[in-house]
Order: C-alpha cells, then sequence, then structure tokens
C-alpha cells in the first residue's frame, strides 16, 4: 500500500506539472497571435511591417499619438528570435512570420549614408516626434542623429553578419566621452569615465544612460567582439551605478531614456545572461535582493514581469504567479500606463538645467506598445520554461 501511495502521488505531481506546462503553453500562444493580430498589415498612419506604438505627453496624458518608431519592432524582433527554442514548433513558424513582415519596414530607419546604424524615427523623410503637428515644421532641422541603442536593438534583430557588427562597434568609438567633449550633465566623479555617448552624431552633446550601455554591451558580447577602452569603461560606469546604488536612489538621472528601477534591473539581467562579466557577477547578490524588494513593492503588472524576468536570468526562482488568460490577460498586459522607453529632452541639457526640466517632466513622453508588453510576458513564460527544464 505504501509503494501505491507513493505512485499515485508521483502521477499527481506529474499530471500538475503537464497542466501548469500545457496552461503556459496555451498562454504563449496567445500572447505571439496578440503581437501578429497587432503588427501593421497594410500602410496607413503606421508602415507596413512595423509594430505601433504611442506616445503620451507627460503633462497632457489625456491625449495619445502614433508614433513611427522602429524601436519596438528590433526589440520585439531581437527577442523572438532568443526565446524561439522554448517556443513550440507552430509558435516558432508564427515569429518567424512576425520577422519576416518587419524586414519591409527596417530601411525606413538606416542611415540615409549607407552605414549600418539606426534611428528611432524614419531617416527617408525626417521627423522628430511624429504627429506632432506645429513641432513636425521642424522636422528636417531638428532631426535627431542615429543612436547607438537602436543601431544594436536592429542589428541584433536582423541577425547581421559579424563584419557589419565589426565594422558599427569600430565607428562607436568615435563617440564616447572624452576630454575634448566632455559630458555636462552626470555625476561629478563620473564626469572622466570615458564611456560611450547615446548618440552618434558629432553635434550632440555627450549623453550617458546606463541602459543604452547596457544594450551595446550586450551586443558586444552577443558577437564576442574584442573590448576596446570605452566598452570597459562602459562597463566601469555600470558597476559604478550599482555600487552606489543610483539605479535606485536615481534612476531617472543615471538613465534619462529608460527611467526606472525595475527596467534597468531588466537590462542588467539581460546583460549579464550573455556570459560571466566578473566585475558584475560579484554585484548579482545584491542585484537579485534589490529585485525582490522592487518585487515586494510593485502593484504593476508589468514591472512584476520584468523583475521576475531578471531573477531567472540571475538563477533565482521567481515567486509563482499564474497568469490569468483571455480577456483578463489582455487587460492587465495592455494597461497603458506602462511605460517601457521614455523620450526626455532634458537629459540632453547641462547641468542644472537637466536636473529641472527633468524634474518638472517638460519635454518628456512616455512610450507605451502593446504588442512589446505582450512580448515581454511571453519572454518571461519563455524564460520560466527554460528555467524550469534545467532545474
Amino acid at each position: 500500500m505504501k509503494y501505491l501511495r507513493h505512485i499515485y502521488w508521483l502521477t499527481a505531481l506529474l499530471l500538475a506539472c503537464n497542466l501548469c506546462f500545457a496552461s503556459d503553453t496555451l498562454v504563449m500562444g496567445q500572447l505571439l497571435k496578440r503581437i501578429a493580430d497587432l503588427q501593421c498589415k497594410e500602410s496607413g498612419v503606421f508602415p507596413k511591417g512595423i509594430i505601433p506604438s504611442y506616445r503620451l505627453y507627460a503633462l497632457n496624458k489625456s491625449r495619445e499619438k502614433a508614433d513611427v518608431t522602429i524601436f519596438f519592432t528590433g526589440l520585439i524582433d531581437m527577442t523572438l528570435q532568443d526565446i524561439g527554442p522554448q517556443l513550440t514548433r507552430y509558435q516558432q513558424e508564427e515569429a518567424k512570420q512576425i520577422i519576416k513582415r518587419s524586414l519591409e519596414v527596417f530601411p525606413k530607419f538606416q542611415n540615409l549614408k549607407g552605414k549600418s546604424t539606426y534611428n528611432m524615427w524614419p531617416t527617408d523623410t525626417p521627423k522628430i516626434f511624429p504627429n506632432s503637428g506645429w513641432l513636425n515644421l521642424f522636422d528636417k532641422k531638428q532631426a535627431l542623429p542615429d543612436d547607438l541603442d537602436d543601431t544594436v536593438i536592429m542589428l541584433l534583430a536582423l541577425n547581421s553578419p559579424d563584419s557589419t557588427a565589426i565594422k558599427v562597434h569600430s565607428l562607436m568609438q568615435q563617440f564616447t566621452n572624452r576630454p575634448e567633449k566632455k559630458i555636462r550633465n552626470t555625476f561629478k566623479d563620473y564626469q572622466d569615465i570615458g564611456a560611450y555617448s547615446t548618440w552618434f552624431g558629432l553635434k550632440m552633446p555627450v549623453d550617458f544612460d546606463v541602459c543604452v550601455l547596457a544594450n551595446v554591451l550586450f551586443f558586444v558580447q552577443r558577437y564576442h567582439l574584442s573590448w576596446t577602452p570605452a566598452d570597459s569603461a562602459s562597463l566601469e560606469f555600470i558597476e559604478k551605478v550599482v555600487t552606489e546604488k543610483k539605479h535606485i536612489r536615481s534612476s531617472e538621472y543615471i538613465s534619462p531614456h529608460y527611467s526606472r528601477t525595475p527596467v534597468i534591473l531588466y537590462h542588467l539581467a539581460r546583460l549579464m545572461s550573455v556570459k560571466p562579466i566578473p566585475e558584475l557577477e560579484k554585484l548579482k547578490p545584491q542585484l537579485i535582493e534589490e529585485a525582490k524588494m522592487a518585487l515586494a513593492q510593485t502593484n504593476q503588472f508589468m514591472d512584476e514581469i520584468l523583475l521576475n524576468s531578471a531573477l531567472i536570468r540571475w538563477g533565482v526562482s521567481p515567486p509563482s504567479k499564474e497568469l490569468q488568460i483571455a480577456t483578463s490577460l489582455e487587460s492587465l498586459v495592455e494597461e497603458n500606463s506602462f511605460a517601457f522607453f521614455i523620450a526626455n529632452m532634458g537629459s540632453m541639457l547641462p547641468n542644472p538645467l537637466k536636473q529641472w526640466v527633468c524634474g518638472s517632466h517638460v519635454g518628456k513622453f512616455y512610450y507605451t506598445c502593446e504588442a512589446y508588453n505582450n512580448l515581454l510576458v511571453l519572454e518571461y513564460l519563455a524564460l520560466k520554461k527554460k528555467f524550469n527544464y534545467l532545474n
């Protein structure tokens, strides 16, 4: 009888695990289908193939405007490729179709002079804050240069050849903090760190963002590129930020384009998941505790997803969370108060103007993307599936 009881409980446990796996697989399929449904199939306000996104002005959240940016489309393609092994065969085919449809729109955002760099907004018809009314009178004169963040995301999304990655990485070395062009809006003891600036533009002021630097180093690690002094300096900046807990106490200041602690922790975990970086590995226990603390304090569903994904990447089993399906899941995921990215015009100003403008929310725009929210949940479930398999 004792033997039979063991068989019974083992069978019950296996059945429960299979049901949980089946439930997650079902939800993953729903999320992937939702992303595919949201992708533009015909050109209109948004060009065909792009993933729609919208911006809300911080001082007037009653009106959202369509924003034609490649940022979220690139992130979705990049992530779908990363989590491909955790998708079913049918889901892999659907992911490939999403990626295939987006390829058509990518050239609209590439550097017009033929460089393999990318802009947040279209380069074939220069824009600043698309659909902004009178602001668009300044599209050509005030158009922003290409940036390192969108560039590395796009190169990864396109699975660009090593030769392209090496060439772009070489170009990046010209856009760093250096004595002849020094950053004027960071902490005083960070001003001599020779990290990358956010922008490729020669006339742009140097701008540090810890998430942008994490993405650049993610690109360097993924392509197994030889580290340069700028890479090491960017790591020094990240290490200093974490050691001094600036990502907790001054998150908007050290990451003006992402701004919030859960988003910063997500970026750091993603960077650290490629292969170990000794300087960051020694900070992992601190980062894990910070993620757990942030998780205990948040009531934002999407922040919970980001933090759980970060914990899994750090090898920690996250608290169990039953995801609701159908309309309840959609309303949770697509609740539009969650902004993964922030356009912050004050980020380029010198101190003390940067501190004042950023604090006043003047020139700050919150970016929302329903499809990317779905992708983040899909990624979390894929990471959890892989974690459970390996453990």
